[in-house]
């Protein structure tokens, strides 16, 4: 089981790296290419293959975005971070599991541009949006899911204002990290608000799907705010930064119940 508990904990902590290298190519594209930024998702894993070794990258993003993605899909199956049951743990474990399907879906992404077959027109967001909204309740579903969002949004300006994120973080960590993660979790937010309120427009407003975000288009409907945006591309790479110093320091429960409680929940 140690020896199990030791490679789940790597995988994670190379998907915290792979999340490093989305949000930071995502910003620095937000503030040196216009044109690419509005590719959405697209322009974020193309920017990744035109890098130098960029396929070898990709396949390491692919490995650690799967990877997280099945951490975070650990603490609705598993309550792996110790949320709980009552109704704010669920809360956060169902959040997690949302996260979990993102993160599946970016890897499946990322598969596709280190195969060389990256899709054509229109974003995966959009199309799956189409296919929920063509059956029953389906605009019910995609509206309930943008303002799942929204909650989503509260929660990390509430990380960013609050500072709690810390006590998953190993307390030899740089001082730095603190104040990226703000950063960070605060331009996250303003992110997941733009993807809710398209989510909310398709489900609720009948927008239709195309009007569905992905993260690179929401960071691309900003573009035309000046310096706020200027400052959550910045934002976004700051929080780059930051998922590298949790790729090292963040604290990685063990899936094992057995091994205890991890030492975030006693602090």
């Amino acid at each position: 089981m140690a020896g199990d508990s030791g490679k789940f904990e790597t995988l994670v902590r190379v998907g915290y790296f792979s999340r490093a290298v989305l949000y930071i190519v995502l910003g620095v594209i937000a503030l040196t290419s216009a044109g690419r930024i509005g590719e959405g998702t697209q322009g974020i894993f193309r920017a990744v293959e035109e890098l130098p070794a960029g396929t070898l990258l990709l396949w390491v993003l692919v490995v650690g975005l799967a990877a997280y993605g099945l951490f975070r899909l650990a603490s609705p199956l598993f309550d792996i971070e110790h949320e709980g049951s009552d109704a704010k743990g669920w809360g956060k474990r169902i959040g997690h599991a949302g996260s979990a399907i993102a993160h599946f879906a970016l890897a499946w992404t990322a598969f596709k541009f280190a195969t060389g077959s990256p899709s054509g027109g229109g974003n995966g967001a959009s199309q799956a949006a189409a296919g929920v909204l063509s059956v029953q309740f389906g605009g019910l579903v995609i509206g309930i899911l943008g303002l799942a969002f929204f909650l989503a949004a509260a929660a990390q300006a509430e990380k960013a204002i609050s500072g709690k994120f810390m006590r998953r973080i190993a307390p030899n960590a740089p001082d730095a990290t603190r104040w990226l993660g703000g950063a960070g979790y605060l331009s996250r937010a303003v992110v997941f608000v733009v993807i809710g309120w398209s989510l909310v427009e398709a489900g609720f407003l009948s927008q239709g799907a195309s009007n569905v975000k992905t993260l690179g288009e929401a960071v691309a409907v900003l573009a035309g705010t000046g310096w706020v945006f200027t400052l959550i591309a910045i934002g976004l790479i700051l929080f780059g930064l930051f998922s590298l110093i949790l790729a090292r320091y963040r604290i990685i429960p063990d899936i094992d119940p057995s091994q205890g409680v991890p030492s975030f929940r006693t602090t």
